[in-house]
């Protein structure tokens, strides 16, 4: 994405598809996308072969479908898009109530995007569909930031507060932890989210970090939500992590357009009330 504000990269009437087995699901998620995307067009289709023909329409901003699917499933309907004309770069949701089991695995499909858990609700799916569509700052949201190459934390610091985001960098998970030892015993952990490489200079590392602030410091992924950097294209250790506590990973090298959007889903979710899940 180079330099530029994602903003001004994203359509102002997204054209989204929906596909789900369920006329009620497409219902429901097409009602919320238009009360919270104004200009929305939102395309519901029954299942693979309805999908295929919509994409024969014209280009979509972004496409969710269901895991399982009357004739086909999820997977094989990322594969259509991409192979649809025009289509190649259009982020793919898989919105499943297997979700975190499959991030878990690490069981991602080259032509999945990203997996959405639907037990988070019908507003929570329209807070990640806006971020890949409608990226929004969030006013006064605070990142606390651990990574010990300066020059990586440069231009990765940039990326975040072009986003409107405030951004406190340390070099060590131990730095990082003594920033969150003033707040300790307040309502306010002293960050709204966390991101951190895994391998870091000193005694702790990011894995270290994630273990101290689930477990010594108690705080669930709503409380404190957090995102790790990696290069390691090791599957079990990226499944190890998200088991441990992250809400997500990032993998190096790093996309913007990805980044500002997992970061940007993780904190309007931390700020949304629970929700009912998205009955299928």
């Amino acid at each position: 994405m180079g330099n530029q504000d994602l903003r001004h990269l994203i359509s102002d009437a997204p054209r989204v598809m929906v596909v789900d087995g369920s006329k009620l699901v497409r219902k429901l998620i097409g009602d919320v996308l238009v009360k919270e995307l104004p200009n929305v067009e939102v395309v519901g289709c029954a299942g693979l072969e309805d999908a295929k023909t919509a994409l024969a329409t014209g280009p979509f901003h972004l496409v969710t479908t269901a895991l399982n699917l009357a004739d086909g499933d999820g997977l094989a309907l990322a594969k259509a898009v991409r192979a649809a004309s025009g289509q190649a770069y259009v982020p793919v949701i898989v919105v499943s109530g297997e979700a975190q089991a499959r991030l878990e695995d690490r069981s991602f499909s080259e032509d999945v995007t990203d997996y959405f858990d639907k037990g988070l609700g019908h507003q929570a799916l329209a807070a990640f569909i806006r971020g890949y569509v409608q990226p929004e700052a969030i006013a006064g949201a605070r990142v606390l930031y651990v990574e010990d190459s300066r020059v990586v934390a440069m231009a990765t610091k940039r990326m975040l507060e072009r986003q409107g985001l405030s951004v406190v960098h340390t070099i060590s998970a131990e730095d990082a932890l003594k920033h969150l030892d003033t707040f300790r015993g307040g309502e306010d952990p002293g960050a709204d989210l966390v991101l951190t490489d895994v391998y870091l200079k000193g005694e702790l590392s990011g894995r270290d970090l994630l273990d101290r602030i689930r477990n010594d410091y108690g705080y669930n992924k709503r409380q404190l939500p957090v995102l790790v950097m990696t290069g390691d294209e090791n599957k079990d250790n990226q499944s190890g992590l998200l088991r441990e506590g992250a809400n997500d990973l990032v993998l190096k090298p790093i996309e913007e357009r990805l980044l500002v959007t997992k970061t940007l889903f993780q904190l309007r979710v931390a700020r949304l009330p629970e929700q009912r899940s998205i009955d299928a």
